[in-house]
Parts: structure tokens; C-alpha cells; sequence
């Protein structure tokens, strides 16, 4: 992989992982529109990889809270007083909420780096999915903050994290949309997302650098991949800022719009044979 092209791919991951549109869909896209094989093990694992990249940016944005909730968590594991205070239970709201995705990741890992790479899916899911976002947007109340948030809450957005395991879907808003259709607030539902989106994706990341690591270096490369991860991390801090600041006033609806666009846009594509599916 040229340097130009993992510094594309790591903008182009910055930007989408933490918005409801898709990073791997997205990644996935332009990957083929670069005319870089999709369908590569080395490849599949590069956009694992950077994905950690923006994952940093989120644990040095909410470091304050990352550290709030650790600490909550060892003062609950020694203290009845510890296990009353809202750490504590955030704390264990993020360790429920990431079983789900931990579980399914790993025993459907095979079908999500094959089949599931299929630009069929990306159209598909970023199209279907929108439905879901629209009535999350109409049926949530949004009525609870974050003290409010429960176990059951979180085990729900992570079992909704597990949707976005196919590309298209977005994994931010698979779990934004599963808040708010629990009467979330829609900044609760987004830092919640976020919490979960920590763990989950840089185990994935990480687990994909060890077990492909001689096929990134044969294929993509790890200075590709190194910048690729650097690029991401700056950019994906700057997309965490502003989407907080915007789904303070605005509906994740409005990400529906060019969703749908980008959807029948690669439908038209694939179903006139101008750019093929794997």
C-alpha cells in the first residue's frame, strides 16, 4: 500500500467510525475504489489495525471519565459504600455491555471477514438501517441521563453493537439508535456508544495486528498501516469533539440523508457492473 493511500484510508476512518454511517462500510468503499483488494486477509486487518487509532482518541478524550470509572470500579469491589456510587455502575454497565460483542465477534469472525465484505451488504445495511435510526429518533423519549442508565440498558446496546458487525450498518449508530429507543438522551446514548466502542474495537484491533501480522507486513505493510493508525487518531479526535456538540441540538436523522445517498449510490454501481462487489 502507498503512503497516499493509508493516509486517505486513515482520514476516511477518523472521520466515519464514530459517526452513525459506517467506517467499514465506508473503508470498504474507498479501499475499492483505490483499487485495493477487499477481500485480502492483509487488508481486512489494516482496517482493524487503524481503527485503534481512532479508539485512542477516544480514550484520551474521556480520560477523565475512563479514569473515574476504574477507579469506581476497584473502590466497588472492596466497599458496599463503592458499589452505591454511579462509577461503580458504570463501570459494570461497560464490562455487560461488552460481552455481547466479544462473544459474537469471535465465533463469527470468519463470516465477517468473508462474506460479509460483499459491497451487497454495504448498500444493503446503510439503507436498512436508516430505517431503524429514523424510529429510534421517533419512538425515544429520551427522558434519561446518564445516572439513569442500568445494566439492562447497556446489555441491550451491546447486543445492538453486534448488528454492526455487518458493514453498512455503523457501529455508533447501531448503539446510539438502541439508546435512544430505550428513552436514552441522545448525548447519554452517544457517550454510552462511545464507552462500549473503547473496549470492543481495540480488542479487535489489536487481536487482528498479532494474528495477521505477517500478512499486513507481506501486503499492506506496517509503515502503511503505522501511518494509516496516526492519521486516524488525529482526525477521529476532532470528529468525537464536533458529533458530541452536534447531537446536543441535532437528531441523528439528519446523517439518514446522505446514508440513503451513499446506499442507492453504490447500488446503481454495482447493479450496472461499474464496480464490482468484492
Amino acid at each position: 500500500m502507498q503512503i497516499w493511500e493509508a493516509i486517505v484510508l486513515g482520514v476516511v476512518e477518523g472521520v466515519t467510525e464514530f459517526l452513525p454511517v459506517s467506517s467499514t462500510g465506508h473503508l470498504t468503499i474507498t479501499e475499492k475504489l483505490l483499487d485495493i483488494p477487499i477481500d485480502d486477509k492483509g487488508v481486512t486487518a489494516f482496517t482493524a489495525v487503524i481503527q485503534v487509532g481512532a479508539i485512542f482518541a477516544a480514550i484520551i478524550y474521556f480520560r477523565k471519565d475512563i479514569i473515574r470509572f476504574i477507579t469506581g470500579l476497584f473502590r466497588g469491589l472492596f466497599s458496599a459504600e463503592g458499589r452505591q456510587h454511579q462509577d461503580w455502575r458504570m463501570a459494570i454497565n461497560v464490562i455487560v455491555g461488552s460481552v455481547p460483542i466479544a462473544i459474537v465477534g469471535l465465533v463469527l469472525k470468519d463470516l465477517i471477514e468473508g462474506a460479509l465484505r460483499s459491497l451487497w451488504f454495504v448498500a444493503g445495511a446503510l439503507v436498512v438501517w436508516s430505517v431503524v435510526m429514523v424510529l429510534s429518533e421517533y419512538l425515544g423519549r429520551q427522558k434519561r441521563a446518564e445516572g439513569d442508565v442500568t445494566w439492562k440498558d447497556a446489555l441491550l446496546v451491546g447486543m445492538a453493537q453486534c448488528i454492526a458487525l455487518v458493514p453498512g450498518v455503523s457501529r455508533s449508530g447501531a448503539t446510539i439508535s438502541a439508546g435512544l429507543l430505550r428513552n436514552l438522551d441522545r448525548v447519554t446514548a452517544t457517550r454510552l456508544s462511545f464507552f462500549l466502542g473503547i473496549p470492543a474495537l481495540t480488542a479487535a484491533g489489536a487481536l487482528e495486528g498479532v494474528q495477521r501480522a505477517d500478512e499486513i507486513a507481506a501486503t499492506v505493510g506496517w509503515m502503511s498501516t503505522a501511518i494509516g493508525t496516526a492519521v486516524s487518531f488525529v482526525v477521529a479526535y476532532v470528529s468525537i469533539a464536533w458529533l458530541l456538540k452536534f447531537v446536543a441540538g441535532h437528531s441523528i436523522g439528519a446523517f439518514v440523508y446522505y446514508r440513503v445517498a451513499v446506499g442507492g449510490i453504490l447500488v446503481g454501481l454495482l447493479w450496472t457492473g461499474a464496480m464490482a462487489a468484492t
